[in-house]
């Protein structure tokens, strides 16, 4: 027996839900009855989630037009699918009447017909258009019965004709007995003569409302006008004129020259000429120039419009014409130094595959198997000019490193941007390709040169050869500078000998009692008096051993304790030392001139730094108790040992009481005291006459040593900072005028590289890959700054004489590029469109007008004047005219209440104009009683 199984009760209400879903209503007779009724429940719908819940939503930004959004549904009629658009902005004063007319932030909807918010219906094709006269005003229908059923005053349009031809038929419900309607469309070419002049164009609007075809110049009709001319200067990179020489050929046969020929480059005198040629950021300029609305009244008027300057316009407004080289989307396409630094950053990350820079040029060695084929090293003729272009072709004075250096720069440790090494990394930034292999080949031969200059005796270019080696820069540029001060000094040595003069004599001084130091002669050949440890110990033993050697004049005996003792010379001596004196002879305490006090004071690189520190804790020399005097604090005093230093210090100064009670303490009295035997051992010479203590021929044979054996990683992460800092550098030196933002933005890109590069500073012989990515987003950030210095010094040379206009140009584009650096999230109500007109002032106009310069007969582009208004003999790329036309109407035609016999001015024709010579297109919108 079967059994007998019953329907769940959810099956039964989904059998249900779909009945009800698939319910005709008797009212809908027909597929278009139902077609309007879904655009009808769509627009309701709209209307009632309003703009805000429309954004919320996920309205989508047209991304060429500020402040215009738009929503979409998919609707099917006939067997067809159209889409159903809504636009709408979050601001009601776009449009029409509100000073915004040829603002070209507007849609062209917008523009040519003066609305707001608007519906555009299409069907869903290749073309996007309605071909057939009798759909579209079908289509066009079905959605002014849907937005009349629920009340909404949208005007709808419908695409038609062609695309090209941008033609729209559309119709709008005033919300009264009276309709508007739309209908747009364009010649594309072969304009007719008439419609080429102010006069024919007002004539065709007058045909719109007049009632027989009369003579239209001789009957007047008031009409509003507003008017928008663009005038667009000539490209600057085709800005001259092809003329031959007389005679029409050059000497020796060769072909004509032009002035093309002989014009430099925009940035021939920029800081970045000497590396690159950057293409001009500027292209030109687009004026415009608006007359605001005047009433006409005949084609006579017309024709005295056309005829009259651009001077008389009410308003100008400037726009620059960008080059596309600037945007976010060419990333890599501009060569410049962030697209060379890039290829740095690849080189360093290989730099880790090998422990030699010579595996990369070796035959001998195999190649890492990562490394791209087309790494090639530049052949040794590019090597030969670009070190010739280092070493030899140098100004022979020493070069300032501080010169026009940013104060961020040495927060950057690489080699200042005219130093040798700086210069280095600039050259290798464009030899070859930028690859390994060449940097390799270019550092062997960079060190080769520096050998030869080492073994003969030839000066160090671009290097100090005296001073303090900076600590702050990076290490091959210490030790440069360090090769280049045992050049110099071995030359002098060799040269020189010993600083001595014809009669042997030295250079003394002479001590008064007021520690003031007098520069003396004394005799060569003076006695030398040496204090010993154990009668004369009051001293600190970090001095030199020469400052109780004492040359007596021999004019008498001198004795010891004889107050004319302290006005002797002594060799070596930089003062007395207060009113401290040695504690058997009674002499006054002189400090020592030590070798830090002389030219040949101890000059160490970084490394070697950390080499003297290491030893000096190895043997335990210096405890963390030191200090100056801190012999003293090695004093017991057997009198009152609690009184502690400060009492010591009061009876050493104490001359009425000498010697001080006491003794030295145990660890500096005991036999073998370290500082007794160096004391002993130490020969009694002055400072200036020991050994020097930095031996020329040493060190700089450690330098080439430490240059020869570098490893790449260590060569590139030195290169990497230093490439950044000079180049940075470079193009701080940039002439921009006074634009703050732009200072602004130089000095947070200092700031981003110090923070960046300081994974470079770690001394370890790894970098990740995190470091790496961080690398490369300093290369984006470092080609936007460079992109905005580029923009900048191209405005400062063109608006010198209207300082105002470049700054405000500039900082449009620069606040319109903020979002795309990441220091500002991209939302709804950031700009989409670089929008950058600038108004132009009165007493900027003549400025701005000089640089339409009057064309030339031979320039090609200009065949026939067909538009008046001519600017300096240049004619408008573009004409936009506005004609209305308005009436007053009875206020007994309104739905609203207003009194008896008000009467209200109402626009009826609106007639929008836009073209060339070679194009006109127009857009009519009349309003009538239907």
């Amino acid at each position: 027996m079967a059994s007998i199984s019953k329907i769940p009760s959810s099956a039964k209400d989904e059998d249900l839900e779909e009945e009800i879903e698939h319910f005709d209503d008797f009212t809908l007779a027909s597929s278009w009855e139902r077609f309007i009724s879904e655009i009808e429940a769509v627009c309701r719908q709209w209307l009632a989630d309003g703009t805000k819940n429309l954004l919320k939503n996920g309205a989508i930004s047209v991304n060429i037009y500020e402040d215009l959004y738009k929503v979409k549904t998919d609707l099917k009629y006939a067997m067809k699918s159209y889409c159903m658009e809504y636009y709408f902005g979050t601001h009601n004063d776009v449009g029409r009447g509100k000073g915004n007319d040829w603002s070209c932030a507007l849609h062209d909807l917008q523009l040519s017909f003066g609305v707001n918010e608007f519906l555009v219906i299409a069907p869903q094709s290749a073309s996007g258009v309605v071909l057939d006269g009798p759909e579209a005003s079908k289509l066009l229908s079905a959605v002014a019965i849907a937005l009349s059923n629920c009340s909404c005053l949208w005007p709808a349009f419908v695409p038609v004709h062609v695309p090209s031809r941008k033609a729209y038929i559309g119709i709008q419900n005033m919300g009264t007995l009276y309709t508007r309607r739309f209908e747009a469309d364009r010649i594309g070419s072969q304009v007719p003569l008439k419609l080429m002049h102010l006069e024919g164009l007002y004539e065709l609007f007058v045909s719109k409302f007049a009632f027989s075809n009369m003579d239209l110049s001789m009957h007047l009709f008031q009409v509003n006008l507003k008017m928008n001319l663009t005038y667009r200067t000539v490209p600057y990179d085709e800005d001259f004129d092809v003329q031959e020489p007389e005679g029409g050929i050059t000497e020796a046969g060769g072909s004509p020259k032009s002035k093309h020929h002989n014009r430099k480059p925009w940035d021939d005198d920029c800081p970045w000429s000497e590396w690159y040629s950057a293409e001009d950021p500027v292209k030109g300029f687009e004026l415009l120039t608006i007359w605001s609305e005047k009433a006409i009244e005949s084609s006579l008027e017309m024709a005295e419009l056309e005829n009259a300057s651009p001077l008389e316009a009410e308003k100008w407004s400037i726009s620059p014409c960008v080059s596309e080289i600037l945007s976010a989307d060419s990333d890599g396409k501009r060569i410049g130094f962030a697209s060379q630094l890039q290829l740095l950053i690849d080189a360093l990350h290989m730099s880790l595959e090998t422990q030699f820079v010579e595996d990369f040029v070796s035959v001998e060695h195999s190649r890492p198997e990562n490394l791209k084929s087309t790494a090639i090293i530049p052949p040794p003729t590019v090597l030969d000019r670009v070190l010739k272009d280092l070493f030899y072709e140098v100004e022979a004075a020493q070069p300032d490193f501080a010169e026009g250096d940013h104060k961020n720069s040495r927060t950057i440790k690489g080699a200042p941007l005219e130093s040798l090494f700086g210069q280095f990394c600039l050259h290798a930034l464009w030899v070859g390709d930028c690859n390994i292999r060449a940097i390799a080949a270019f550092w062997i031969e960079f060190v080769r040169e520096v050998r030869w200059c080492w073994e003969e005796s030839q000066p160090l270019p671009r290097m100090p050869a005296n001073g303090v080696i900076d600590l702050t820069t990076c290490l091959i540029n210490q030790k440069l500078h360090m090769l280049a001060i045992c050049m110099d000094r071995k030359h002098q040595f060799n040269q020189k000998g010993p600083k001595a003069d014809e009669n042997g004599v030295f250079l003394s001084a002479r001590i008064k009692a007021d520690t003031e130091v007098q520069s003396v002669i004394s005799s060569q050949d003076g006695d030398a008096q040496a204090s010993c440890w154990e009668c004369d110990s009051l001293s600190t033993p970090d001095q030199d051993p020469a400052s109780h050697i004492s040359s007596f004049e021999h004019s008498g005996a001198v004795k010891l304790g004889d107050p004319e003792h302290s006005a002797c010379i002594r060799r070596g001596s930089a003062g007395v030392v207060g009113s401290m004196m040695l504690l058997k002879s009674y002499q006054n305490m002189h400090a020592p001139f030590t070798r830090v006090d002389l030219p040949d004071s101890p000059l160490m690189t970084e490394d070697m730094h950390e080499e003297r520190l290491q030893a000096i804790e190895a043997l335990e020399i210096f405890r963390p108790t030191r200090e100056r005097h801190f012999v003293i604090r090695d004093w017991e005093n057997d009198d009152n040992m609690e009184k502690g230093v400060s009492q010591i210090n009061a009876v050493v100064e104490s001359t009425y009481d000498w010697p001080p009670r006491g003794k030295l303490s145990e660890r500096m009295s005991e036999h073998g005291n370290l500082w007794r035997k160096i004391w002993n051992e130490a020969p009694p010479l002055p400072a200036s006459e020991q050994k020097p203590l930095l031996d020329p021929n040493q060190e700089g044979e450690k330098v080439l040593h430490y240059l020869e054996t570098l490893r790449p990683y260590q060569l590139l992460e030195q290169m990497v900072s230093t490439a950044f800092r000079a180049t940075a550098d470079t193009l701080n030196k940039t002439s921009f005028g006074g634009l703050k933002q732009m200072t602004t933005r130089i000095e947070q890109l200092y700031l981003t590289m110090s923070t960046t590069l300081r994974c470079l500073q770690t001394n370890s012989l790894f970098v990740d890959a995190e470091d790496i990515k961080d690398l490369k987003r300093l290369c984006t950030t470092f080609a936007h700054v460079e992109n905005l210095i580029t923009l900048a010094a191209s405005l400062h040379r063109k608006f010198m004489q209207a300082p105002r206009l470049s700054e405000s140009i500039f900082n449009d584009y620069d606040n319109f590029h903020v979002p795309k650096l990441g220091t500002v999230s991209i939302g709804r109500d950031v700009k989409k469109v670089f929008n950058n007109e600038q108004e132009v002032r009165q007493g900027e106009r003549e400025v701005i007008a000089s640089m339409f310069t009057p064309p030339t007969a031979n320039q090609s582009w200009r065949k026939v004047l067909s538009m008046g208004n001519l600017l300096n003999g240049h004619e408008p790329v573009s004409r936009e005219i506005i004609f209305t036309k308005r009436d007053h109407l009875c206020e007994n035609y309104y739905v609203g209440h207003a009194p008896r016999g008000y009467q209200q001015e109402f626009e009826t024709y609106r007639m929008y104009v836009c073209g060339t010579s070679n194009d006109l297109g127009v857009a009519l919108a009349v309003t009538s009683c239907d």
